[in-house]
Parts: structure tokens; C-alpha cells; sequence
């Protein structure tokens, strides 16, 4: 393989950058956008309805397997990246005083162009990295996406509340430009040519991702998938609105939420990682799920004492240590799940449900909150992070999950 003669941090830095190009956008749109449509009025089902606008991530197993087939991934990922930072760049041309309208647009098309260069960095990042090597590519992959989302859920954020809405933009274009460079360095590997010595008609490739689904035990992994994150996803999605109402200033929420919160996920993603490594998937999975479960009890009580700065500090740096170890576990196995020559469409399939969780999640987070309040809504997502943990292992521990986990499940 050609990537054999390139040095070992080559890849490593080329991962780093690409998935920091993605949690950039992703954390202006999730952390800072809510906290913005707060404080226009807009209500938690409002909110809540622009998961929608990320229905381009859950669908993008549709495309998967030509990306997979056609070209080569530098080939795809590097136009993107381009087109997405001109694309940064043109919404200062937006006034969001007339409305999210605009807005509402742009983040589609970005999650449009983002979703595509997922299916390609994560087909990637599976060929570039062994088994052995796994936890510590997902926790870079991790700990780039929250690095990411410091800049666009927090910097960014910080600038809007600065200097205002165009700064802000012309911010994110120019860091999106800038995490091309190290793409453009990256040659077109000999694994990706391999790959596309026979290439299957254009027909057959658009459904190529039912074959990959109904491969034994994908299709319940990725029920299980779903389940694992959708406690956690539940509680993330409210935390912006709840600060909003207790009259935090906007500043200070992309601090706690956006910097603070994102620098606590890449430490996590670094110990989920080792974790990964020396513990094994299983008792990664187990230990960092229950950690991630109680680690939301802290929003129960933060949501009953919002004005409680240090609660609420503690609540959220424990929340996302403990999510980002589980996020590292959960992707870790996934990536033992996909199939190297299917390496973009079966870890997309997996990647798709945790996309699918957090849209189901926010809604029903939501509901519950604008019906009952903010406590309930977090007590329901602790019950159901807990619940998740545990049918994940215990499925596994009888065998229920693709045969290519057993190799992995068990072994330290």
C-alpha cells in the first residue's frame, strides 16, 4: 500500500483536518444557531425542527456506495472543502434580522456538501487504520470534530457576539480554507485505485447499501447504535435553550457550551481512545456508557438551579468527558464492523443511525420539555442513556452483532 511509505503522522494529520473542517459548520449549527433562534422567540419545537436540515447526514447511505466505487477520496473531498469555505464566505451576504429563512437554506446545502465528504474521510479513515490502531483514529476523529466544534460552536459564536453576523462567516470561511491545505498534500492512495479496477454500473451502485444492510446483525447494530447515544443526544440538544431561558448571556453560553464543552470532548476522545486500546471493545463500551449515563443526572439537578454557575460548569464538563469516551468506544466498534473494501458504505450505514438518533432525540427531548419542563426532559434522557448501554453489550455478549465483531469483542 502506498500510504506504507508516507510517515505515520501523515494520515494522522490529514484525518485531524478533515474532520475538523466537519465539526466546524456542525458546531455553528447545533450549538451557536439555537442559542441565536432563542433569542429571536423561537420555541424548543422550533429548534428542535431544524434537525431536519441534517436530514442529508441520515440519507447518506444513499450516495455511500458510489463514493465507495467512483474516483478516488482525495478526488472527492478536496472540491468540497473548497466549495463549502466559498459557500462560508457567501453567507455574510445574509441578514438573519429578515428572518432564518436564508439561513435555514445554507445549512442544508453545507450538510449536503459535508455528508459527502463524510462518506469519503470515513471510508478513509477505515482503510488507513488497523485494527490496532482504531482507538486512536477514532479519538483523533473525536477529538478533530470537537476541535472543530470549539471554532463553530464557540469562537465563532464569540465573534457573532462581538462583531457580528458577517465577521462571524468570513471567520468560518477562512478556517475551512485553511484545513484544505493538508488534503492537498495528500496523494491519492494505491488502496483507492485497487478498489476500482471493476467498477459496477451506476444502477446497481445506487442501491449498493441494501446488500451491506442486510448483511447478518448489521441491521440490529444499528438499532443498537441508535440506542446507545440517543440518552445523550436527548439531554445535548436542550442545554443552549435552557441557559437561553435562565438569561445567560450569549457570551458566556458559547463558553461553558461551545469552548469549555468541546475541550472537555477531545480529552475525552483522547481516554476513550486508550481505553479502546487497552481495555477492549466490550469494557470500553460498558465502563464509558455508564459513566456517559451518569453523568446527566448533574443537567437533572442543573435544570432545577440554572442561575448555579458552578453546577451548571460541572454538569457540562462532566457530560461531555464522559460522551466523548463513549463516542470514541461507539465508533471504534463501528469501524471494526465495516468491511474494508465497503469501508465508506458500511460505517456509514452505523454513522447514519447516530445522525437518525440525535434528529429522534431532539424531537422527543422537545416534547417532553416544552410539556413538562426542562427536569423531566433530562430525567427521560439519563433512563434512556442507561437503557441503551446495556442492550448494546448484552446483545453482543450472545453474539446478535456482525461476525467480524467477534475477532474484536472480547479481547483486551
Amino acid at each position: 500500500m502506498t500510504i506504507a511509505r508516507q510517515p505515520a503522522a501523515a494520515p494522522l494529520l490529514l484525518l485531524t483536518s478533515l474532520y475538523i473542517a466537519q465539526g466546524l459548520p456542525y458546531g455553528f449549527f447545533t450549538q451557536a444557531l439555537p442559542v441565536l433562534m432563542r433569542e429571536h422567540g423561537a420555541s424548543l419545537k422550533a429548534i428542535s425542527a431544524t434537525s431536519l436540515l441534517f436530514l442529508p447526514w441520515a440519507l447518506k447511505f444513499l450516495w455511500a456506495p458510489m463514493v465507495d466505487q467512483i474516483g478516488t477520496r482525495r478526488g472527492w473531498i478536496l472540491p468540497i472543502q473548497l466549495i463549502a469555505a466559498m459557500a462560508a464566505a457567501a453567507l455574510a451576504l445574509i441578514d438573519p434580522a429578515q428572518g432564518f429563512t436564508a439561513v435555514f437554506v445554507a445549512v442544508f446545502a453545507f450538510n449536503a456538501l459535508a455528508a459527502i465528504q463524510d462518506v469519503a474521510t470515513d471510508g478513509l479513515a477505515v482503510r488507513l487504520l488497523d485494527a490496532q490502531a482504531r482507538g486512536l483514529g477514532n479519538g483523533i476523529q473525536v477529538g478533530a470534530y470537537r476541535i472543530g466544534m470549539v471554532l463553530g460552536g464557540g469562537l465563532l459564536l464569540w465573534v457573532y457576539a462581538r462583531f457580528g453576523w458577517v465577521p462571524m462567516c468570513l471567520g468560518m470561511s477562512a478556517l475551512l480554507a485553511f484545513t484544505c491545505l493538508p488534503v492537498l498534500l495528500h496523494r491519492a492512495a494505491q488502496e483507492d485505485a485497487s478498489l476500482r479496477k471493476v467498477r459496477p454500473p451506476i444502477a446497481k451502485l445506487a442501491a449498493g447499501w441494501w446488500p451491506r444492510l442486510r448483511l447478518p446483525g448489521m441491521s440490529l447494530l444499528l438499532a443498537l447504535v441508535c440506542a446507545y447515544k440517543f440518552g445523550d443526544a436527548m439531554t445535548a440538544s436542550l442545554v443552549g435553550p435552557m441557559l437561553k431561558d435562565a438569561q445567560w448571556p450569549t457570551a458566556e453560553i458559547a463558553v461553558v457550551k461551545g469552548t469549555l464543552g468541546s475541550i472537555m470532548g477531545m480529552v475525552g476522545a483522547a481516554a476513550g481512545g486508550w481505553l479502546a486500546f487497552r481495555l477492549g471493545r466490550r469494557r470500553a463500551l460498558l465502563g464509558c456508557g455508564i459513566a456517559q449515563a451518569l453523568s446527566l443526572l448533574l443537567y437533572v439537578a442543573a435544570a432545577g438551579m440554572p442561575a448555579d454557575r458552578a453546577l451548571v460548569w460541572t454538569a457540562c464538563i462532566a457530560e461531555h468527558l464522559f460522551g466523548g469516551m463513549a463516542t470514541v468506544a461507539l465508533f471504534t466498534l463501528m469501524m471494526d464492523a465495516a468491511d474494508p473494501e465497503h469501508a465508506g458504505t458500511d460505517y456509514t450505514l452505523l454513522a447514519c443511525a447516530v445522525v437518525v438518533a440525535q434528529g429522534l432525540a431532539a424531537f422527543a427531548a422537545a416534547a417532553i420539555g416544552d410539556a413538562h419542563g426542562y427536569v423531566p426532559a433530562f430525567a427521560v434522557g439519563f433512563v434512556a442513556a442507561m437503557i441503551g448501554c446495556a442492550l448494546l453489550v448484552v446483545a453482543l455478549d450472545r453474539g446478535r452483532g456482525p461476525a467480524r465483531l467477534e475477532a474484536v469483542w472480547q479481547k483486551p
